[in-house]
């Protein structure tokens, strides 16, 4: 080769693991795959190697320019193109907050040398290609093209002071990043639990999965650096209401065509199918919605934790209030008469998502926690996507920043107002105050570093960063900030509370009943005035889906009678395993309710409680330890609580480095009978490997249990 001719690039290495270890991305099962993919983190040197063919390289005479595209038509100032010129003494390399791609010499071994290059902390997320030009300095002569055929994936840098999704506290990022399972907290308040949940983001199946989300939404590829542009479309992506997102939503149990929720143990196989199909996956609920978005999250490099708000309120009208009506009889209307938009609700719990990065959109302390939330419930501007929504606009009542802040404010705090039928009144309903029943009893998530498999040591309650505390006067004064900045707010919450009240009503709650036992409905009244009260009451019970809708009426009884004066009354409906075994829905949830009004002083009250009848939790025996690449059995049980078959059972397994996504069918079992099944794994890792199973039959579902298993290396035996 002539002396005057440019560089002829032979290959370029991208050093996958070398880079992987040092951006925190060697979980990742693509970096180990044949051939290994280079995924690194934006804003963070990482080395690539070039090796020429002919001659050395010189510094003095060779231009090694550096080229990477991404997104179609990309261009340097869209931030879509980045070029970097080789730089062997480049002093602007030690900027920790780079603005532009860069690139200096490392290494130079004559015939091959190592570069080392560093994107800009804002450039876009997603798959990158790369290309090498080479020329002779300060000649017109040709320039030579080298492009790599594989591209290689740019993250987000929780890691780097200049991304806007970083994380000072780093050992935190070992939970919000790193961790690949968890738990999720479900059930009414009281009996709520945390359910396991494998998110898997390392996965060879969720990166892929990611690039065709992100291609399916709305965001141009300038765009896709922007963690606020971003979490806003994967709140959107991951729900398939208006665009080609990954999961249907269903609430009726009724799920033949597709699989139930409570049967997933996980994110990776929802994700493996969509992948695979490009089609939506049936079926998800709010808690598999936010477990998808914490590895579709964890998985690009933005901090997210999943949270679950115990008694969520649905407002759908803007007023910042739930609001029931009841007629005459004082039994609850259906539809919602002052409110045209829909019908406010109250879902036992609801389950979202914080992520974590700055709002410089926002003024100054509005960073830290946003709020999104997948599963849908109201349009925002036309799409089915909520947030993000900082927690810190929420807990003051700053209704007009950006996104959502009032709805997912009322979802934790807003005021239920329950109104009763009197066509004597302007509106024809009059106001029922009610004070015990709280909306955002609590709002929980997992404790970093802990896992406690079937126990609550890992349980974390993080409402007083959504609200102050319930009733105090910073908690009124935040909730009528809210309301002056929301006008429908202002008109429901100046409408006047009538009666006078001086009789109290107590509706006893319950937390845990055992399927298969009987439970009562109490209240105790006490009359606190000198004179004899005359109320009439109604007290039932009846089964709910999680979402607040009602399934089956159980029981109910009403009654008229007179209290003496300055004396208690206990009215009790008991209900029996046989009046409500066969009308329960899935996640058997309960809800009792009473209401009653004295005729006297027209003083009206009404109080409901939500409870779950508790099903059995699987047993997982364990040996103590494992061996890498050795066999070892495991034994699964439960009893059957019903007094009757269960039919198509299928148990689902999943546990990083212990086993792959994984179903059995099981044979019919009989009525109160213990089940028992060994199933045999070969752990592919060393350290605290988890197990997440699930059982599920035609008659009982959501039937769940875990074990953490410690492992051990073969040279460590």
């Amino acid at each position: 080769m002539a002396s005057g001719s440019a560089l002829l690039v032979e290959w370029v290495h991208y050093n996958p693991w070398e880079n992987a270890e040092a951006h925190h991305t060697d979980r990742f099962e693509l970096v180990h795959l044949e051939p290994p993919k280079a995924i690194l983190r934006r804003g963070q040197a990482f080395a690539f190697k070039v090796r020429f063919v002919g001659r050395k390289y010189d510094p003095e005479k060779d231009a090694i320019r550096l080229v990477f595209n991404f997104g179609t038509n990309p261009h340097t100032v869209k931030g879509t193109q980045g070029v970097a010129d080789v730089d062997p003494t480049l002093e602007s390399f030690l900027d920790p907050k780079p603005e532009k791609w860069e690139a200096r010499l490392k290494e130079d071994e004559g015939d091959a040398v190592t570069l080392e290059i560093r994107s800009p902390c804002d450039a876009p997320v997603g798959l990158w290609s790369f290309q090498v030009e080479t020329k002779i300095k300060g000649s017109y002569g040709r320039t030579r093209l080298f492009k790599h055929p594989e591209k290689f994936y740019l993250l987000f840098n929780p890691w780097m002071q200049g991304d806007l999704v970083y994380m000072c506290e780093e050992r935190l990022l070992h939970e919000y990043v790193l961790n690949d399972i968890g738990k999720i907290w479900v059930g009414p308040y009281g009996s709520s639990r945390g359910r396991q949940w494998v998110f898997g983001q390392f996965d060879d199946c969720v990166l892929p999965a990611c690039m065709l989300m992100l291609e399916r939404t709305n965001v141009s590829p300038a765009n896709r650096g922007n963690p606020i542009k971003l979490v806003r479309a994967i709140s959107k992506i991951v729900n398939s209401n208006d665009d080609l997102g990954v999961l249907m939503g269903r609430w009726d149990g009724e799920y033949g065509d597709g699989t139930a929720p409570s049967a997933w143990t996980g994110s990776v196989p929802i994700l493996e199918q969509y992948l695979r199909t490009k089609k939506e996956v049936l079926y998800g609920q709010c808690w598999v919605f936010s477990g998808v978005v914490t590895t579709v999250c964890r998985a690009l490099g933005i901090p997210s934790r999943v949270v679950s708000n115990l008694v969520s309120a649905h407002d759908a009208n803007a007023s910042l209030t739930v609001d029931k009506y009841y007629n005459a009889a004082m039994e609850e209307i259906e539809d919602d008469p002052n409110n045209p938009m829909g019908e406010d609700s109250i879902w036992n719990y609801h389950v979202w998502n914080d992520v974590w990065m700055a709002r410089p959109d926002l003024p100054k302390g509005y960073g830290g926690w946003q709020a999104i939330d997948a599963t849908p419930q109201e349009t925002s501007d036309g799409f089915y996507q909520c947030g993000p929504a900082s927690l810190e606009a929420v807990k003051a009542g700053a209704v007009s920043y950006n996104y959502d802040v009032p709805f997912v404010l009322a979802e934790v705090n807003a005021d239920l107002i329950r109104w009763k039928e009197n066509p004597a009144t302007e509106l024809g309903y009059e106001k029922i105050e009610c004070h015990k029943y709280h909306i955002g009893r609590v709002v929980l998530t997992k404790a970093p570093w802990i896992f406690d498999p079937n126990g609550e040591m890992d349980k974390e309650d993080v409402t007083d960063q959504y609200k102050a505390k319930e009733g105090t006067e910073a908690e009124r004064l935040s909730l009528m900030n809210a309301v002056r900045g929301t006008d429908r707010a202002k008109r429901f919450y100046a409408l006047p509370s009538t009666a006078k009240e001086d009789v109290t009503f107590d509706l006893e709650e319950l937390d845990r009943v055992p399927l298969g036992d009987d439970f009562s409905v109490t209240v105790v009244i006490e009359n606190k005035a000198d004179e004899p009260r005359n109320v009439q009451a109604l007290l039932s019970a009846g089964s709910v889906f999680y979402t607040g809708v009602k399934a089956h009426c159980v029981k109910k009884a009403s009654g008229k009678f007179v209290i003496k004066p300055n004396s208690k009354e206990v009215l009790r409906l008991k209900v029996t395993p046989d009046e409500y075994l066969e009308k329960l829905v899935e996640y058997c949830i309960m809800k009792i309710y009473a209401i009653a009004t004295v005729e006297e002083t027209r003083q009206t009250w009404a109080e409901e409680d939500d409870f779950q009848v508790l099903k059995p939790i699987i047993d997982i025996k364990a040996p103590s330890e494992g061996i890498v690449k050795k066999p070892m059995t495991m034994t699964f049980s439960f009893k059957n609580p019903l007094k009757k078959k269960l039919t198509n059972s299928k148990f689902n397994f999943d546990g990083p480095g212990l086993t792959k996504t994984r179903s059995i069918e099981h044979r019919d079992i009989g009525p109160l009978e213990t089940v028992e099944l060994e199933q045999t794994f070969v752990p592919s890792k060393s350290g605290s490997l988890k197990l997440v199973c699930t059982f599920a039959s035609k008659q009982l579902i959501d039937v769940v249990g875990a074990a953490t298993l410690e492992c051990l290396d073969e040279d460590d035996v």
